[in-house]
């Protein structure tokens, strides 16, 4: 990052920006997110710590598992999908963009995950342009 901002905006930002994120150490321990009260995939407090593991569905472990050990081994940087979730108003369908990146130093080594997911029902509707103030 070019230039300084303080904990206070760091913090800040991390809280505005327009998805969920959660972070993973190279041990898999869950470290922290963000968006703790409006979050799509909650968590308790006390998964600070936790091996990453215990917060995901039985059914998507075995990618999750695949996703990190590929990360690991430095030969996937990114994984993306989506899915169709009942998070809207009255249960509606919401898609739900889901992503991991890789968190590595300047020399390449893996220092653990961001797994980052955002609401993109509204993003996909837009067509043509809006331009600033528009």
């Amino acid at each position: 990052m070019i230039g300084f901002v303080s904990k206070e905006i760091l913090d800040t930002m991390l809280e505005t920006i327009p998805f969920e994120f959660s972070i993973v150490n190279a041990k898999d321990e869950i470290l922290a997110w963000n968006r703790h009260e409006s979050r799509i995939f909650k968590r308790p407090e006390a998964a600070v710590g936790l091996n990453v593991r215990k917060c995901h569905p039985k059914k998507s472990l075995g990618k999750v598992e695949a996703i990190l050990s590929e990360m690991k081994a430095g030969t996937r940087d990114i994984a993306s999908f989506w899915i169709d979730l009942p998070i809207g108003e009255g249960g509606k369908k919401e898609k739900v963009l889901i992503q991991y990146f890789a968190l590595r130093d300047k020399n390449g080594n893996y220092l653990g995950c961001m797994e980052c997911s955002q609401k993109i029902t509204k993003i996909q509707s837009l067509s043509g342009e809006k331009r600033l103030l528009d």
